[in-house]
């Protein structure tokens, strides 16, 4: 069982790296190994940018918060979601050394199905079942992206996620979290968001996507001050 589940995240990671792949390599060819110097956000900064505290993996005793503001149609951001995010969930997150933070930053004018995703996310944490929903449209993302009604995929989703699909569907046709979701884009931009993925470690900006051992550097380095 636990073979064929990883074997559907490998499938599941070569659609979307084929789709989003050339774009990821242009991005790589930017980096000069590792993470550039991070900039520090001043604590005025964090505290104005608190209107929607987003959606939260980890426990609330965890030495290090990791805020990611990220748009369902972006690409990197699926790359770091299929790739990265596993491996932080499983040894960061689940080890109780990392809590994550997911707020909602739609690029609409890249990405004009992104507003839509993250609305159908909204609705399906008004279930519980947000972070299935996120790994739903991160993983099939090339199927939805460029879709001219995509709310047919998202309802597809919500099934095989086991929502109740009478209650989904009228949460996205009602709308209701629109505010909620414009509130996330104003805190990223309180605190300098300009793309996505963008990571926000304690209350260090990192300018660039980190790979999972970078990542873990800075947390060890982070909890070895405390």
């Amino acid at each position: 069982m636990a073979r064929a589940a990883g074997m559907k995240r490998f499938y599941a990671a070569l659609v979307v790296i084929g789709a989003v792949g050339g774009g990821w390599i242009w991005m790589s060819t930017k980096r000069t190994g590792g993470v550039s110097p991070a900039e520090p956000l001043p604590e005025s900064a964090i505290a104005a940018a608190s209107s929607f505290p987003g959606y939260v993996l980890g426990s609330e005793s965890a030495p290090v918060e990791v805020t990611e503001f990220a748009d369902f149609q972006c690409p990197g951001c699926a790359q770091f979601a299929v790739l990265t995010l596993y491996d932080v969930k499983q040894r960061l997150i689940s080890a109780g050394r990392v809590r994550w933070r997911f707020k909602d930053f739609p690029l609409d004018d890249i990405h004009p199905n992104s507003r839509a995703a993250h609305h159908a996310a909204a609705c399906a944490d008004e279930q519980g079942r947000f972070w299935e929903m996120h790994d739903q449209l991160f993983y099939h993302q090339p199927r939805w992206s460029f879709e001219r009604n995509p709310g047919r995929r998202f309802a597809e989703y919500a099934r095989t996620i086991g929502l109740d699909l009478n209650r989904f569907e009228d949460c996205t046709r009602t709308g209701r979290y629109r505010a909620r979701i414009e509130a996330s884009g104003r805190d990223g931009q309180r605190l300098g968001v300009t793309s996505t993925p963008r990571f926000i470690v304690g209350r260090v900006r990192l300018p660039e996507v980190p790979s999972y051992d970078e990542l873990k550097a800075i947390i060890d380095s982070l909890t070895a001050k405390q």
